[in-house]
């Protein structure tokens, strides 16, 4: 495992080029097999890339922007960005084109790359409309032609160069945030900024050269880039490409990986999938199942404790063999580990995976903290909540008037470190109204609500702007609540409202495949989705699902009505952002005829 620290991100590069030459770095599958690239394979690529966009008279502080999901030509783009000094700009295939058009506008890149052919046709008008935008990209294209990554490829390859001295402060990536609450801003942030994320990382975390882990999460995501491109970059790991999100559970078993990095949705979905398994099991197993995670929690409660149970121990190695060895081969049979971010995760679907014997580590950040201020690692774990800081970062807890407050006190979340951002590119305003002088300390606030317990575990307890006060003065933050509601086999979807209101509603979009079977069961014969939402006996099943689900919620942030709707809540409807977000002022905006009505 490495222990050296960098200064930026092209020198952590070469040096794992040079440790880790022949190890396998990417793995991608093409006509039904996989295919592995070395480090030093990938390493030449990025000469190339950088020699061919110094030939295109990029320099440092230039833009270089990229359409695409994961990809190696994704991670080449951004290490031959970063060798000339370029800032990288990624954004998702799933975005719509305005908003590709105005992160090219806002960032003023010159060089765009794409993935694909058809999206290659809809941005290369882009040129002409874009004052800063040179050229387009594609890595797709056939080398014959002038717009083909590989050809900007050959370029290079024919006329090497150097990279380019940098600074720790010198700009790596402008990030754009997901824009849940009104246009995205660009965050600007310096190879000091990410490579002080590499370092922490690599002393807490277990990831070693043969570890693997099976990409989905994008790389535009801060979460995603840092986590999981560089840091196992920086350990000689192997990082298999995902061939999609439906193609998940076939890939798990393809290509077996140790290490898993995902956002709750995902371990939301294994969850629920298999709790729907073992109600389809028969009676013996469903016990054995459910004695099984008996033992586990009796096992884990201990444990939280500094206790151990020889018994407890025995009986949890006959069920592991039995039951949970099963469910991880499921899951490729040699994941160790789960790393968690972009959003809460629900304890219950922590501790579920933990039981199965999967340890999952929780992380907080935000794309403006690079994005990791806090996890749980190993020997410093605790299931519900963030963790503790991680090295050479401050957590504080703090009031509205960014004063200071004590253990098991809600307040604000504020970040003081290494990992903070530069600022919002072209926004001082709003970089002035996040970054303040805290003790003679340059910090960030982070809109999240938490508090930290007496053993310096951090709890988030909800998020200041999507906090809003019911008619009767009462508060309520939302996300917590929808993510409860969405633990129940029945829900897909949630999004709560109640702004000035005198009750809670929720707009709930269920799960169709199981409320289709549900509704089969029950003699109900139209069970297409439109009819599923308008029929009475669905929506007395999904008020009893809200009942079960949120039956530790306090009066009033419960719920009192419902709005079912058959469409699915996707970033490509632009309800959720690429990072599948919620997109809460959509969702009410789209629905504020029905949800009004609710109130009737």
């Amino acid at each position: 495992m490495s222990t050296t620290t960098f200064s930026n991100l092209v020198e952590m590069q070469e040096s794992a080029r040079k440790r880790f030459a022949s190890l396998n770095l990417f793995g991608t599958k093409v006509d039904g097999s996989w295919q592995w690239l070395t480090y030093e394979e990938f390493g030449k690529q990025v000469d190339n890339f950088r020699s061919a966009l110094l030939a295109k008279g990029v320099s440092k502080g230039d833009k270089v922007a990229v359409i695409s999901d994961n990809r190696v030509e994704w991670a080449i783009g951004a290490y031959g960005s970063f060798g000339v000094g370029a800032w990288y700009v990624p954004t998702y295939e799933a975005t719509l084109p305005k908003e590709w058009h105005f992160i090219l506008e806002d960032s003023g890149t010159r060089i765009l790359l794409c993935s694909r052919k058809e999206i290659y046709e809809k941005v290369r008008g882009f040129v002409d409309e874009v004052p800063s935008l040179e050229a387009v990209y594609c890595f797709e294209l056939p080398e014959d032609h002038p717009d083909s990554f590989k050809a900007l490829l050959k370029l290079g390859e024919a006329s090497p160069a150097p990279t380019v001295a940098l600074e720790e402060e010198d700009i790596a990536c402008l990030i754009y945030t997901s824009g849940t609450t009104g246009k995205p801003k660009g965050v600007m942030l310096s190879h000091g900024n990410i490579i002080s994320n590499v370092n922490a990382v690599q002393k807490i975390f277990p990831m070693r050269e043969e570890d693997c882990s099976l990409s989905f999460l994008p790389w535009a995501h801060s979460f995603g880039q840092t986590c999981e491109l560089h840091c196992m970059m920086n350990m000689g790991a192997t990082v298999a490409i995902a061939e999609s999100v439906p193609k998940l559970m076939d890939n798990l078993g393809e290509v077996r990986p140790t290490l898993l990095f995902s956002v709750p949705r995902i371990f939301n979905r294994i969850y629920d999938g298999l709790q729907k398994k073992m109600a389809d099991e028969s009676p013996v197993k469903r016990f054995m199942f459910n004695k099984g995670l008996d033992v586990a929690r009796q096992r884990r409660l201990l444990r939280d404790q500094g206790k151990r149970s020889a018994l407890l121990d025995w009986q949890y190695g006959i069920f592991d063999k039995l039951v949970f060895s099963k469910v991880r081969e499921r899951l490729g049979g040699r994941l160790k580990y789960a790393f968690s971010g972009g959003a809460a995760l629900a304890r219950e679907v922590g501790e579920f995976i933990d039981d199965m014997g999967i340890v999952v580590f929780e992380g907080y950040g935000l794309t403006e903290t690079s994005p990791v201020a806090t996890a749980n690692y190993p020997d410093n774990q605790k299931i519900g909540t963030i963790g503790k800081p991680i090295p050479g970062i401050e957590i504080h807890i703090c009031d509205e008037e960014q004063k200071v407050l004590g253990d098991e006190q809600d307040g604000e979340i504020v970040v003081v470190g290494p990992n903070v951002m530069q600022g919002y590119y072209n926004r001082p305003d709003a970089t002035a109204e996040v970054i303040f002088d805290l003790n003679g300390k340059r910090a960030f606030r982070t809109g999240d609500m938490g508090r930290r317990g007496k053993d310096g575990f951090i709890r988030i307890t909800g998020r200041f702007k999507e906090q809003y006060k019911l008619e009767n003065g009462k508060y309520v933050s939302p996300s917590p609540l929808e993510e409860q509601l969405k633990l129940s086999g029945f829900i897909v979807q949630a999004c709560i409202y109640g702004f000035n209101k005198p009750y809670n509603v929720a707009v709930i979009v269920p799960d169709f495949e199981a409320l289709i079977k549900w509704a089969t069961d029950e003699g109900i014969s139209d069970t297409s989705p439109e009819a599923l939402v308008a029929n009475p006996r669905v929506m007395a099943k999904i008020e009893q699902e809200v009942d079960h689900y949120g039956h530790e919620f306090k009066a009033y942030e419960k719920p009192q009505r419902l709005l079912l709707v058959a469409e699915d809540f996707t970033p490509e409807n632009d309800l959720l952002t690429p990072t599948l977000k919620l997109k809460r002022r959509n969702v009410i905006a789209l629905y504020e005829q029905q949800i009004q009505s609710l109130y009737a």
